[in-house]
């Protein structure tokens, strides 16, 4: 959207053309959100389809996430580098390509690759949105619009939980697979011919931060790195927020459906319901979590806050068998609206590092966070298969409750560990490092 006529570059843009610009890259986090989650509503379709077993379907699903946490400091470079147009709208373009294969599949083989490409297209949708926010808004706004962006991605979440699931007993899961692919092909085209880099580049002034070279860093790529993982706040929060997103996604992404099924008696439609109602919860929260740690000027003590009670939920979830039905759902939900803490991982790393390395370091902490399904989602199924006792419904293993323990059970442990660290984190106080 470019300046009306006669505003000059000292202007700075309108929050409504900040947003508009903000929005497309939105959207394609949504749409990345959407596949990272869908395979949970569709368990017993790609495991029948696929002639597939838990760990196997473990793989596929992650192999999302192994491509993706690959493409994470690749692409915090790039975005510092190139900008956030370019990298945004050749990932949209990469996973619509990916979606298809995936979609039109018949053998597991293409169906990872398929799998593998939509995870390391989309792995750019993150740091680019966080790109933009940083040359768009004023850095007050850092912290809220990264709970935004987060909210955006539950959206897509929650749209491939009961609403795929339905559609899926309808329409078979390839056909939908396929309108997905393009619907992310048009936000591409979208953010090719609406989203600029700076502000500048549609005749509006850039704000001060920026100092006029567009946040370009002025240091080389391994040097940029070096200095990142140089800070103990950045080790720290590189470790930490996979032990909080990796539960939820582990859970709602996969595992969650299941296991709801099997041993609360649900039906698939109504298991996604709590699980999205975890999804939601977290989305919910994100937004709330930034804004009230800048309104507070601390970042460790609402962030210690929010991992602890989320561990308290999922040791409820884990460890208390048979809850009643609206027990189960408050505890999702504390669970789900607590992990929403992890977003102010992204502006306090930020805010540990200089501000020519934002790119670079939010691309690190994204891929943290990416660890925790990466590794949880696969080594869960491997742990399911272990303790299998042989049954068998409608062709498709049945796991027994001591099996989902103790896989859980690592998420448990992963997220006391993330709690511990936390307390060696150096609190910034919401002020950016010179």
């Amino acid at each position: 959207m470019p300046a009306p006529e006669g505003r000059t570059t000292e202007i700075w843009p309108p929050e409504r053309v900040a947003w508009f610009v903000w929005s497309f890259g939105a959207l394609f986090y949504l749409m990345g959100f959407f596949q990272r989650v869908a395979p949970a509503v569709m368990t017993t379709e790609l495991m029948r389809d696929f002639s597939i077993h838990a760990a196997t379907l473990g793989n596929l699903s992650a192999l999302y996430f192994y491509s993706y946490v690959a493409m994470q400091i690749p692409t915090g470079i790039i975005a510092d580098r190139w900008g956030p147009r370019k990298l945004l709208a050749t990932g949209a373009l990469v996973a619509s390509i990916g979606t298809v294969l995936f979609a039109a599949s018949s053998q597991i083989m293409w169906a990872y690759v398929g799998r593998f490409l939509i995870g390391g297209s989309v792995a750019v949708a993150f740091v680019g949105l966080l790109k933009v926010a940083v040359n768009w808004f004023p850095p007050r706004k850092f912290a809220m619009l990264s709970g935004m962006a987060l909210f955006f991605g539950i959206i897509g979440a929650v749209s491939a939980g009961p609403p795929l699931r339905l559609l899926i007993d309808t329409f078979h899961w390839r056909h939908l697979l396929m309108v997905s692919a393009a619907v992310t092909l048009a936000i591409s085209a979208g953010i090719w011919f609406f989203v600029a880099d700076h502000p500048a580049d549609k005749g509006w002034g850039e704000h001060p931060s920026l100092n006029g070279r567009g946040g370009k860093p002025e240091i080389g790529i391994l040097a940029g790195i070096k200095e990142v993982f140089g800070y103990r706040n950045i080790i720290l929060l590189f470790l930490i927020p996979g032990g909080i997103v990796g539960p939820v996604l582990t859970f709602s992404g996969l595992w969650g459906v299941p296991f709801l099924t099997s041993h609360y008696g649900l039906t698939s439609a109504k298991a996604s319901m709590l699980t999205s109602a975890l999804l939601v919860a977290w989305a919910v929260a994100g937004p709330l979590f930034g804004w009230y740690s800048d309104r507070r000027g601390v970042r460790k003590p609402v962030y210690i806050a929010g991992c602890a009670i989320a561990l308290a939920g999922w040791v409820i979830i884990i460890f208390v068998p048979g809850l009643p039905l609206p027990m189960l759902v408050v505890a999702l939900v504390l669970a789900g609206f607590s992990s929403g803490a992890m977003v102010i991982s992204f502006a306090y790393a930020k805010e540990s590092v200089s501000p020519q390395l934002s790119g670079t370091v939010s691309g690190v902490i994204n891929m943290g966070i990416m660890m925790g399904p990466m590794i949880l989602q696969p080594v869960v199924g491997v742990i399911l298969d272990h303790y299998w006792s042989g049954l068998m419904e409608q062709g498709v293993r049945v796991y027994s409750l001591s099996a989902y323990r103790a896989g859980f059970s690592l998420m448990f442990i992963w997220s006391i560990i993330s709690l511990i660290l936390l307390f060696f984190t150096r609190e910034t106080h919401c002020r950016q490092t010179d």
